[in-house]
Protein backbone atom coordinates (compact mmCIF):
# COMPACT_ATOMS: atom_id res chain seq x y z
CA UNK A 1 0.00 0.00 0.00
CA UNK A 2 1.60 3.53 -0.91
CA UNK A 3 2.42 5.57 1.77
CA UNK A 4 0.26 8.89 2.26
CA UNK A 5 1.04 11.93 0.46
CA UNK A 6 0.87 15.42 -0.73
CA UNK A 7 0.20 16.51 -4.22
CA UNK A 8 1.45 20.14 -5.31
CA UNK A 9 0.85 21.24 -9.00
CA UNK A 10 2.66 24.58 -10.06
CA UNK A 11 5.27 23.63 -7.83
CA UNK A 12 8.04 25.79 -9.11
CA UNK A 13 6.16 28.48 -8.57
CA UNK A 14 6.57 31.05 -5.77
CA UNK A 15 4.22 29.24 -3.52
CA UNK A 16 5.50 26.43 -4.38
CA UNK A 17 8.86 27.10 -2.83
CA UNK A 18 8.06 28.04 0.13
CA UNK A 19 5.21 25.45 0.27
CA UNK A 20 7.75 22.85 -0.32
CA UNK A 21 10.60 24.58 2.25
CA UNK A 22 8.26 24.48 4.88
CA UNK A 23 6.39 21.05 4.62
CA UNK A 24 9.99 19.13 3.77
CA UNK A 25 10.58 19.91 7.46
CA UNK A 26 6.84 20.00 9.38
CA UNK A 27 5.05 17.16 6.97
CA UNK A 28 4.96 13.49 7.78
CA UNK A 29 3.77 12.60 4.49
CA UNK A 30 5.93 12.11 1.07
CA UNK A 31 5.83 15.41 -0.93
CA UNK A 32 4.86 14.61 -4.60
CA UNK A 33 5.49 17.66 -7.15
CA UNK A 34 3.99 18.35 -10.33
CA UNK A 35 5.01 21.62 -12.28
CA UNK A 36 4.95 21.78 -16.60
CA UNK A 37 8.91 22.64 -16.01
CA UNK A 38 11.83 21.24 -14.31
CA UNK A 39 11.94 21.69 -10.34
CA UNK A 40 13.68 23.86 -8.54
CA UNK A 41 16.96 21.36 -7.50
CA UNK A 42 16.66 22.68 -4.28
CA UNK A 43 13.24 21.86 -4.26
CA UNK A 44 13.55 18.60 -5.87
CA UNK A 45 15.55 17.05 -2.91
CA UNK A 46 12.74 17.90 -0.63
CA UNK A 47 10.31 15.46 -3.22
CA UNK A 48 9.91 12.09 -3.33
CA UNK A 49 8.47 12.51 -6.52
CA UNK A 50 8.55 14.83 -9.34
CA UNK A 51 6.35 14.54 -11.99
CA UNK A 52 7.18 16.83 -14.94
CA UNK A 53 4.02 17.67 -16.85
CA UNK A 54 0.51 19.08 -16.91
CA UNK A 55 -2.66 19.35 -15.26
CA UNK A 56 -4.94 19.05 -18.62
CA UNK A 57 -3.40 15.47 -19.20
CA UNK A 58 -5.50 13.49 -17.62
CA UNK A 59 -3.58 10.20 -18.01
CA UNK A 60 -0.65 11.73 -15.76
CA UNK A 61 -3.09 12.58 -13.44
CA UNK A 62 -4.35 9.28 -13.79
CA UNK A 63 -1.22 7.66 -13.43
CA UNK A 64 -0.59 10.11 -10.06
CA UNK A 65 -3.81 8.78 -8.41
CA UNK A 66 -2.66 4.65 -8.93
CA UNK A 67 0.80 4.90 -7.69
CA UNK A 68 0.01 7.52 -4.68
CA UNK A 69 -2.72 7.89 -1.75
CA UNK A 70 -2.95 11.32 -1.65
CA UNK A 71 -4.59 12.75 1.59
CA UNK A 72 -4.29 16.63 0.61
CA UNK A 73 -3.94 18.52 -2.87
CA UNK A 74 -2.29 21.59 -2.91
CA UNK A 75 -3.40 22.82 -6.24
CA UNK A 76 -0.96 26.05 -6.77
CA UNK A 77 -0.70 25.77 -11.06
CA UNK A 78 -2.12 28.69 -12.69
CA UNK A 79 -1.87 31.04 -15.53
CA UNK A 80 -1.54 34.94 -13.76
CA UNK A 81 -3.81 37.67 -14.88
CA UNK A 82 -1.23 39.63 -17.76
CA UNK A 83 -1.22 36.22 -19.91
CA UNK A 84 -4.53 35.41 -18.89
CA UNK A 85 -5.79 38.52 -20.67
CA UNK A 86 -3.48 37.83 -23.23
CA UNK A 87 -4.85 34.60 -23.97
CA UNK A 88 -8.46 33.67 -22.46
CA UNK A 89 -8.73 30.43 -24.27
CA UNK A 90 -5.73 28.98 -23.45
CA UNK A 91 -6.23 30.77 -19.36
CA UNK A 92 -9.40 28.94 -19.67
CA UNK A 93 -8.40 25.69 -20.14
CA UNK A 94 -5.58 26.22 -17.43
CA UNK A 95 -7.06 27.67 -14.91
CA UNK A 96 -10.79 26.03 -15.22
CA UNK A 97 -10.38 22.77 -16.99
CA UNK A 98 -6.99 22.04 -14.76
CA UNK A 99 -9.41 22.53 -11.75
CA UNK A 100 -11.72 20.51 -12.66
CA UNK A 101 -9.37 17.33 -13.73
CA UNK A 102 -7.27 17.68 -10.47
CA UNK A 103 -11.30 17.66 -8.27
CA UNK A 104 -12.20 14.67 -10.24
CA UNK A 105 -8.52 13.25 -8.84
CA UNK A 106 -9.62 14.50 -5.44
CA UNK A 107 -12.96 12.35 -5.55
CA UNK A 108 -11.19 9.44 -7.03
CA UNK A 109 -8.83 9.47 -4.11
CA UNK A 110 -11.73 10.13 -1.95
CA UNK A 111 -13.64 7.36 -3.44
CA UNK A 112 -10.63 4.49 -3.01
CA UNK A 113 -9.76 6.05 0.56
CA UNK A 114 -13.39 6.01 1.68
CA UNK A 115 -12.52 9.54 3.12
CA UNK A 116 -12.61 13.05 2.29
CA UNK A 117 -9.49 14.41 0.55
CA UNK A 118 -8.47 18.05 1.59
CA UNK A 119 -8.24 20.47 -1.60
CA UNK A 120 -6.18 23.41 -1.23
CA UNK A 121 -6.38 26.47 -3.62
CA UNK A 122 -5.43 29.81 -3.81
CA UNK A 123 -7.81 32.14 -5.46
CA UNK A 124 -7.15 35.95 -5.63
CA UNK A 125 -8.42 39.12 -5.26
CA UNK A 126 -8.66 39.58 -8.88
CA UNK A 127 -12.47 37.54 -7.88
CA UNK A 128 -13.48 41.09 -7.29
CA UNK A 129 -14.70 43.25 -9.35
CA UNK A 130 -15.50 47.24 -8.48
CA UNK A 131 -17.05 49.40 -11.23
CA UNK A 132 -15.10 52.71 -10.75
CA UNK A 133 -12.21 54.01 -8.38
CA UNK A 134 -14.50 56.32 -6.35
CA UNK A 135 -16.41 53.33 -5.23
CA UNK A 136 -13.43 51.19 -4.89
CA UNK A 137 -12.30 53.97 -2.00
CA UNK A 138 -15.60 53.93 -0.76
CA UNK A 139 -16.28 50.20 -0.68
CA UNK A 140 -13.17 49.96 2.40
CA UNK A 141 -12.85 46.41 3.30
CA UNK A 142 -14.74 44.07 1.20
CA UNK A 143 -16.06 40.47 2.92
CA UNK A 144 -15.79 37.13 0.91
CA UNK A 145 -19.17 38.06 -0.43
CA UNK A 146 -18.97 41.20 -1.82
CA UNK A 147 -18.49 42.85 -5.44
CA UNK A 148 -18.20 39.59 -7.32
CA UNK A 149 -17.91 40.80 -10.75
CA UNK A 150 -14.48 40.06 -11.93
CA UNK A 151 -13.11 42.05 -14.91
CA UNK A 152 -10.37 39.93 -16.01
CA UNK A 153 -10.79 36.01 -17.41
CA UNK A 154 -8.08 34.90 -14.14
CA UNK A 155 -10.91 36.83 -11.88
CA UNK A 156 -13.53 34.47 -13.61
CA UNK A 157 -11.51 31.70 -13.58
CA UNK A 158 -10.52 32.23 -9.88
CA UNK A 159 -14.25 32.67 -8.87
CA UNK A 160 -15.63 29.84 -11.16
CA UNK A 161 -13.01 27.44 -9.52
CA UNK A 162 -13.94 28.46 -6.17
CA UNK A 163 -17.51 27.81 -6.98
CA UNK A 164 -16.65 23.67 -8.68
CA UNK A 165 -14.87 23.26 -5.53
CA UNK A 166 -17.87 24.59 -3.13
CA UNK A 167 -19.99 22.12 -5.53
CA UNK A 168 -17.94 19.26 -5.01
CA UNK A 169 -17.86 19.74 -1.52
CA UNK A 170 -21.21 20.31 -0.59
CA UNK A 171 -23.71 19.43 -3.81
CA UNK A 172 -21.93 16.36 -5.69
CA UNK A 173 -24.11 13.00 -5.93
CA UNK A 174 -26.86 14.52 -4.45
CA UNK A 175 -29.18 13.07 -6.97
CA UNK A 176 -28.25 9.99 -5.58
CA UNK A 177 -31.23 8.62 -3.19
CA UNK A 178 -28.85 7.92 -0.38
CA UNK A 179 -27.06 11.31 -0.49
CA UNK A 180 -24.04 12.13 -1.43
CA UNK A 181 -20.56 11.03 0.75
CA UNK A 182 -18.46 13.85 1.17
CA UNK A 183 -15.40 12.69 -0.85
CA UNK A 184 -13.92 16.24 -1.39
CA UNK A 185 -12.97 18.83 1.17
CA UNK A 186 -12.77 22.21 -1.37
CA UNK A 187 -10.65 24.89 1.15
CA UNK A 188 -10.08 28.85 -0.66
CA UNK A 189 -7.82 30.94 0.30
CA UNK A 190 -8.23 34.45 -1.60
CA UNK A 191 -4.90 36.19 -1.43
CA UNK A 192 -3.79 39.51 -1.78
CA UNK A 193 -0.51 40.67 -3.68
CA UNK A 194 2.34 38.40 -2.48
CA UNK A 195 5.79 39.57 -1.55
CA UNK A 196 8.68 37.14 -1.45
CA UNK A 197 11.81 38.12 -0.91
CA UNK A 198 13.66 34.64 -1.54
CA UNK A 199 11.51 34.29 -5.37
CA UNK A 200 11.45 36.26 -8.49
CA UNK A 201 7.99 37.46 -9.22
CA UNK A 202 6.15 35.82 -12.51
CA UNK A 203 4.01 38.46 -13.93
CA UNK A 204 1.27 38.95 -11.49
CA UNK A 205 -0.44 41.90 -12.03
CA UNK A 206 0.14 42.82 -8.45
CA UNK A 207 3.96 42.19 -8.75
CA UNK A 208 4.91 45.94 -9.08
CA UNK A 209 5.53 46.27 -5.75
CA UNK A 210 7.96 43.07 -5.38
CA UNK A 211 9.71 43.79 -8.59
CA UNK A 212 10.27 47.17 -7.29
CA UNK A 213 12.22 45.87 -4.81
CA UNK A 214 14.12 43.03 -6.36
CA UNK A 215 14.40 45.75 -9.13
CA UNK A 216 16.29 48.15 -6.92
CA UNK A 217 18.40 45.47 -4.78
CA UNK A 218 19.90 44.78 -8.02
CA UNK A 219 20.07 48.33 -9.15
CA UNK A 220 18.06 47.56 -12.34
CA UNK A 221 16.00 50.57 -13.61
CA UNK A 222 11.98 49.25 -12.78
CA UNK A 223 9.18 51.41 -14.82
CA UNK A 224 6.40 50.56 -12.48
CA UNK A 225 3.02 50.23 -14.26
CA UNK A 226 -0.09 51.36 -12.10
CA UNK A 227 -0.19 54.82 -10.89
CA UNK A 228 1.16 56.17 -7.51
CA UNK A 229 -1.93 56.42 -6.01
CA UNK A 230 -2.70 52.64 -6.83
CA UNK A 231 -3.85 51.02 -3.98
CA UNK A 232 -3.88 47.03 -2.81
CA UNK A 233 -3.64 44.34 -0.14
CA UNK A 234 -0.43 42.45 0.25
CA UNK A 235 0.96 40.21 2.57
CA UNK A 236 4.35 38.19 2.65
CA UNK A 237 5.20 34.82 1.58
CA UNK A 238 5.97 33.50 4.67
CA UNK A 239 2.25 34.35 6.18
CA UNK A 240 0.70 33.08 3.18
CA UNK A 241 2.55 29.80 3.78
CA UNK A 242 0.92 29.94 7.40
CA UNK A 243 -2.63 30.62 6.03
CA UNK A 244 -2.05 27.63 3.73
CA UNK A 245 -1.00 25.44 6.56
CA UNK A 246 -3.57 26.57 8.97
CA UNK A 247 -6.59 26.59 6.59
CA UNK A 248 -5.51 22.86 6.11
CA UNK A 249 -4.88 21.63 9.79
CA UNK A 250 -8.16 23.11 11.09
CA UNK A 251 -11.28 20.83 11.42
CA UNK A 252 -13.90 20.75 8.79
CA UNK A 253 -16.72 21.27 11.42
CA UNK A 254 -15.25 24.81 12.23
CA UNK A 255 -15.41 26.07 8.88
CA UNK A 256 -18.54 28.30 8.29
CA UNK A 257 -17.31 28.78 4.46
CA UNK A 258 -15.42 27.12 1.70
CA UNK A 259 -13.62 30.71 0.99
CA UNK A 260 -11.90 32.76 3.25
CA UNK A 261 -10.14 36.38 2.93
CA UNK A 262 -6.43 36.65 4.47
CA UNK A 263 -4.32 39.94 4.38
CA UNK A 264 -1.94 42.03 6.09
CA UNK A 265 -1.43 45.51 5.11
CA UNK A 266 -2.41 47.66 2.21
CA UNK A 267 0.20 50.29 0.72
CA UNK A 268 -0.21 52.85 -1.91
CA UNK A 269 2.34 51.98 -4.70
CA UNK A 270 4.15 55.64 -3.46
CA UNK A 271 4.88 54.16 -0.36
CA UNK A 272 6.33 50.81 -1.95
CA UNK A 273 8.25 53.49 -3.42
CA UNK A 274 9.70 55.73 -0.67
CA UNK A 275 10.44 52.46 1.68
CA UNK A 276 12.77 50.86 -1.47
CA UNK A 277 14.13 54.36 -1.59
CA UNK A 278 14.86 54.80 2.07
CA UNK A 279 16.49 51.33 1.89
CA UNK A 280 17.72 51.91 -1.87
CA UNK A 281 18.35 55.38 -2.31
CA UNK A 282 20.42 54.80 -5.83
CA UNK A 283 16.87 52.64 -6.80
CA UNK A 284 15.80 53.85 -10.23
CA UNK A 285 12.26 53.76 -9.98
CA UNK A 286 9.93 55.64 -12.66
CA UNK A 287 5.94 55.39 -12.83
CA UNK A 288 4.83 54.26 -16.54
CA UNK A 289 1.75 53.74 -16.75
CA UNK A 290 0.57 50.42 -18.36
CA UNK A 291 -3.12 51.26 -19.16
CA UNK A 292 -4.46 47.88 -19.20
CA UNK A 293 -2.94 46.73 -16.16
CA UNK A 294 -3.48 49.77 -14.55
CA UNK A 295 -7.47 48.93 -15.34
CA UNK A 296 -7.30 45.60 -14.00
CA UNK A 297 -6.12 46.91 -10.23
CA UNK A 298 -8.75 49.77 -10.36
CA UNK A 299 -11.50 47.30 -10.12
CA UNK A 300 -9.39 45.48 -7.24
CA UNK A 301 -10.24 46.20 -3.76
CA UNK A 302 -8.00 48.83 -1.73
CA UNK A 303 -8.51 46.38 1.60
CA UNK A 304 -9.88 43.09 2.22
CA UNK A 305 -12.13 41.74 5.15
CA UNK A 306 -10.39 39.17 6.84
CA UNK A 307 -12.50 38.43 9.81
CA UNK A 308 -14.29 35.16 8.82
CA UNK A 309 -10.71 33.76 9.11
CA UNK A 310 -9.57 35.34 12.23
CA UNK A 311 -13.17 34.07 13.91
CA UNK A 312 -13.11 30.66 12.34
CA UNK A 313 -9.56 29.32 12.48
CA UNK A 314 -7.53 32.01 14.47
CA UNK A 315 -5.75 33.58 11.85
CA UNK A 316 -3.66 37.09 12.38
CA UNK A 317 -0.68 37.44 9.91
CA UNK A 318 3.07 37.40 11.72
CA UNK A 319 4.06 40.76 9.52
CA UNK A 320 2.37 44.03 9.59
CA UNK A 321 3.42 46.51 6.88
CA UNK A 322 6.71 48.16 8.79
CA UNK A 323 7.81 44.80 10.71
CA UNK A 324 7.42 42.93 6.70
CA UNK A 325 9.65 45.14 5.43
CA UNK A 326 12.39 45.90 8.26
CA UNK A 327 12.42 42.68 9.87
CA UNK A 328 11.83 40.49 6.81
CA UNK A 329 11.81 41.94 3.11
CA UNK A 330 14.64 44.03 3.10
CA UNK A 331 17.32 42.19 5.51
CA UNK A 332 16.69 39.22 3.40
CA UNK A 333 16.74 41.07 -0.11
CA UNK A 334 20.22 42.48 0.60
CA UNK A 335 21.49 39.07 1.67
CA UNK A 336 20.10 37.42 -1.53
CA UNK A 337 21.93 39.92 -3.62
CA UNK A 338 24.73 40.27 -1.59
CA UNK A 339 24.39 43.54 -0.08
CA UNK A 340 26.51 44.62 3.14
Amino acid sequence: MPEEAVLITGANGEIGHGLIDYLQTNCEYEIIALDVQKLDPVLEQYCHHFVLGDILNMELLRQIGEDHKIRTIYHLASLLSTRAERDPELAHNINVNGTLNLLELALKQGLIQNKPVKFIYPSSIAAYGLPDTEQKRLAGKIREDQWLQPTTMYGCNKLYCEHLGRYYTHYYGQIQPSGARKLVDFRALRFPGLISPVTLPTGGTTDYGPEMLHHAAQKKPYPCFVRRDTKLPFMVMSDAIKSIIMLENVPRESLTQCVYNVTSFSPTAEEFYDIVKTAFPSAEITFELDASRQSFVDTWPEDIDDSAARRDWGWEPDYDQQKAFDDLLIPAVRSRYGIS
